[in-house]
């Protein structure tokens, strides 16, 4: 129904596959959040039950980034015009990729800039600190070098790793059986706290982090939600002090400059 409102429906057919959104880092708004005369869908809503991927996530517009906040918040975007107030669906997966700096070698000082390393401050303090707080995994990817592609391939393949994800998602499914939602990530309030309940050395852990990482209500709930889901694709019931500890390790980075 979303594509078909944006005229995005080929010859009429509706189609089987999650939708893949990857907008240019120049998209306006309204574009990302949607807009115009007659409030068509954007970029979070096309993105609907599938993946936004938002790449050189701070070369986007400060306000374009900051909009998404709410649907990232709760599921969906409200498009208020004066002809017309409209609510779309927006639960997507956000994944976003980023340079550390504007050169992109602030890790390497034969290559980063003259400005390195307060270059990498600046570029970062692009991204607002109430949007990464609503990113719940942030990974840092160290560049491929030429030798690294003649390496062997993984152990564990692409086809392993989305079966433990298809469990991990099966077992979702029967938890939130007639709760009107499908995953974790939509779980909230004493629900989230039932089904994400740590153990006694987890809480521990838990509350040492809220007070030493400054954690804020959100983030404490992002990190259970996390944990939650390290247990489910390993076909645990509880959630231990090793899921709560992995679940903290990929909070925000904090990059000394």
């Amino acid at each position: 129904m979303i594509q078909s409102l944006a005229g995005e429906l080929k010859n009429g057919a509706i189609g089987r596959r999650r939708p893949f959104r990857a907008p240019h880092h120049s998209a306006s708004m309204a574009a990302m959040v949607g807009g115009g005369l007659r409030a068509k869908p954007g970029e979070v809503s096309l993105a609907h039950l599938g993946v936004l991927f938002l790449d050189e996530l701070p070369e986007f517009q400060r306000q374009v980034l900051d909009s998404l906040r709410q649907p990232l918040e709760t599921g969906e975007t409200l498009v208020a015009r004066a002809n017309a107030h409209v609510r779309y669906p927006s639960r997507v997966q956000l994944v976003s990729a980023m340079n550390p700096c504007r050169c992109g070698y602030l890790a390497d000082a034969s290559q980063a800039c003259s400005r390195a390393p307060k270059c990498a401050g600046e570029y970062q303090a692009k991204l607002s600190g109430p949007l990464l707080d609503r990113i719940d995994l942030h990974v840092e990817v160290s560049a491929v070098s030429a030798q690294d592609l003649t390496l062997p391939p993984p152990s564990e393949g692409s086809a392993e790793v989305a079966a433990r994800v298809a469990q991990a998602r099966n077992i979702q499914r029967a938890r939130f059986e007639g709760h009107g939602i499908r995953t974790n990530a939509e779980a909230d309030g004493e629900f989230l706290e039932k089904i994400a309940r740590p153990s006694p050395d987890g809480v521990a852990l838990l509350g040492k982090a809220v007070d030493n990482l400054k954690l804020s209500a959100r983030g404490y709930h992002r990190v259970l939600r996390v944990a939650r889901t390290l247990a489910d694709l390993e076909s645990q019931d509880s959630v231990t002090r090793a899921y709560i500890a992995e679940a903290l390790s990929y909070r925000r980075l904090q990059i000394a400059y």
